[in-house]
């Protein structure tokens, strides 16, 4: 080795020694010292492992949890939604009704044609608006009675028709999709027995 290389060797010597963070011979003293200090460091090791692993655990919970209020609260909303919108149509039902009554009134034809034509209008915008939210209104003479969407008010033996067909319909039934909202309350020809 030259004078040169045994100058440097020291050197790097120290430097091994920083990087790995080991205390002066000195002071580690014997094997059991070194087998000590390193069982000591191999505890928290361990230590630190399990606490990690105790934090995303919580953390994975915790986002799980965040992912489900999320979805739980979205659904809330769409359910009050669709609450308050039934409620809505639910209150304008009976609007049409009185159209239908007055409509459907013997007076009805002394009324000045301009002004039927003018409310027949507005029946038919709240007709649309209902329309336009997925609301069907339905009950038509001679369609046969379907107890899961009629109310039968009464039945008549003498009236045209086959039995079991919608003869007049009293007030007109609503529904969204498969839900009836209202069913439409119909008189129906008497089914033969």
């Amino acid at each position: 080795m030259t004078e040169h290389e045994e100058h440097n060797a020291p050197q790097e010597e120290e430097q091994v020694t920083e990087e790995l963070d080991f205390e002066p011979e000195d002071d580690l003293g014997t094997v059991g010292a070194i087998k000590a200090k390193m069982q000591k460091l191999r505890d928290e090791l361990e230590k630190v492992k399990k606490e990690r692993s105790e934090y995303l655990d919580g953390w994975q919970r915790s986002k799980a949890d965040a992912i489900n209020m999320k979805k739980e609260a979205f659904a809330t909303g769409e359910r009050q939604a669709a609450r308050a919108k039934e409620g809505l149509i639910e209150d304008i039902i009976p609007a049409l009704d009185s159209f239908d009554m007055a409509t459907g009134s013997a007076s009805w034809e002394a009324i000045d044609p301009q002004w039927r034509g003018g409310m027949d209008q507005v029946r038919n915008q709240l007709l649309a608006a209902l329309s336009g939210n997925g609301v069907e209104r339905y009950g038509k003479v001679g369609e046969i009675y379907d107890p899961y969407i009629h109310d039968v008010v009464e039945e008549k033996d003498d009236v045209p028709g086959e039995p079991g067909s919608i003869f007049k319909v009293l007030r007109y039934g609503y529904k969204t999709g498969e839900k009836v909202l209202r069913p439409a309350q119909v008189v129906i020809k008497k089914h033969q027995e």
